[in-house]
């Protein structure tokens, strides 16, 4: 009885933290898929200056710098000319109150 007893309380425990504690997060929505970006860079072309998201056109990682490009032709061109291109920046930050005018 006394193990019924242990498990019935561990039991309404872990409800109570699932519920109100660590895990309420998961449940009402504080961590989204928006939450889990580190930041608000968005990457700019280094050959046509194009701004690209994150997840659009083609990347290639150069000495620890991922360098988004717009379309297949920029890429080749990145990579003719990789010396020069890839010391241009890769990416710029925006501000949250200026996201939405673009």
């Amino acid at each position: 009885m006394e193990g019924l007893l242990s498990l019935l309380f561990y039991a309404i425990f872990f409800y109570f933290l699932m519920r109100f504690g660590c895990g309420s997060h998961m449940v009402h929505g504080h961590h989204s898929e928006a939450d889990k970006k580190s930041n608000d860079a968005v990457f700019m072309d280094p050959v046509c200056g194009k701004v690209v998201a994150d997840n659009e056109g083609y990347g290639e990682l150069v000495d620890g710098k991922l360098f988004r490009f717009c379309s297949k032709s920029c890429l080749d061109e990145f990579d003719h000319n990789i010396e020069q291109l890839s010391q241009k920046p890769n990416k710029f930050a925006v501000k949250k109150e200026h996201k939405n005018e673009a």
